[in-house]
């Protein structure tokens, strides 16, 4: 079907097409157009099917009023929330999303990239996976607005919004140890994303403070691109191994699902026979009878805290050079009855 252009609806209100763009965009009371033919014009363009193009309208105005947003997965929780905190805030200062996500593949978030420009967005919020440095960076030497969310690499000229991976891991550990663990396991995904080394170096650092064991003994490393029930297994294997071990600590809530149902098949009792504790909490986690202890991160304050800044680079890119903001957020312990 042929696209309805502004041509098609001044032929049908037999008048020209620049007295109809100025209708269409809000300019007809400037342009003392009558409200009769602006009324008239507007059921015209409705009735037509009539949309804007987009990209003229980006090319006339300089904005598209729109925003990427790439994130690791649609599917998770996380960023399910974060998103939909987004969209809200974006839509408050008028801006709609784009929104997909890279599944940790590099090639899909450079296509994806490449898909946001090709749009014209007028800024852009990702969550990189790891081999995107190269089109993160060029999209920040041109000045783009641009904020990392949740995962960042290193560089004095790109904003971030993160959890502070590292202390809120050291929260959790100092909560197990003061609660009497000694042997615990460490379940982590086997990706080289910052946010996941920081969880395992604090990890690391804490066993090997406060115990002065070899920590990589009681680390167990999972594919990103495990099954379910794979994951299970490997989770079953690793505490079996282990005879000892009584608490184990989930470097993300995707794996402390399948580690809960693990430890239900082998029917284990929390916190009797081994405590659990996840880096990320899950409404599941709240409703399971006792309840499972997790480390919350702030999604309210990382979506709002990133678009804020992402607004504040929109607003003054036009007035004065770029500045960097590079922000942490604490998550919090939520002490519940699996430890």
């Amino acid at each position: 079907m042929k696209r309805v252009s502004l041509k098609d609806v001044a032929l049908e209100a037999g008048i020209s097409t620049s007295a109809v763009s100025f209708i269409l965009n809000g300019r007809a009371g400037e342009m003392r157009i009558s409200k009769d033919l602006e009324k008239r014009v507007q059921a015209i363009a409705s009735r037509l099917g009539y949309v804007p193009n987009q990209v003229a309208v980006s090319l006339r105005t300089g904005q598209s009023k729109m925003i990427g947003l790439l994130v690791e997965s649609i599917a998770g929780h996380f960023f399910g929330m974060l998103a939909k905190i987004i969209e809200e805030e974006a839509e408050k200062s008028g801006y709609k999303l784009l929104y997909s996500s890279t599944e940790n593949k590099a090639p899909r978030g450079i296509e994806i990239l490449k898909m946001f420009s090709q749009h014209q967005v007028d800024g852009y919020l990702v969550t990189p996976a790891k081999g995107m440095e190269k089109e993160i960076l060029n999209i920040a030497g041109h000045n783009k607005p641009l904020v990392l969310i949740d995962s960042y690499f290193p560089s004095d000229i790109i904003s971030y919004v993160s959890v502070d991976n590292y202390n809120g891991t050291m929260i959790g550990m100092r909560h197990l140890f003061e609660r009497g663990y000694e042997n615990i396991g460490f379940v982590t995904v086997d990706i080289r994303l910052v946010q996941i080394e920081e969880r395992k170096m604090a990890f690391r650092d804490a066993l090997t403070e406060k115990k002065g064991k070899k920590a990589n003994d009681w680390i167990l490393e999972i594919p990103y691109t495990t099954t379910a029930e794979e994951k299970i297994k490997l989770i079953r294997a690793f505490i079996i191994d282990h005879p000892d071990m009584d608490a184990i600590f989930f470097a993300t809530n995707y794996l402390g699902i399948p580690g809960l149902e693990c430890i239900q098949q082998q029917g284990m009792r929390m916190p009797k026979d081994i405590a659990m504790i996840c880096f990320d909490d899950h409404d599941l986690f709240r409703l399971f009878p006792g309840g499972i202890t997790a480390i919350q991160q702030p999604i309210d304050e990382i979506a709002k805290t990133a678009i804020s800044v992402l607004i504040r680079q929109l607003e003054t890119r036009k007035h004065s050079k770029p500045t960097y903001e590079q922000i942490k957020l604490l998550p919090a312990l939520i002490k519940r009855g699996s430890t």
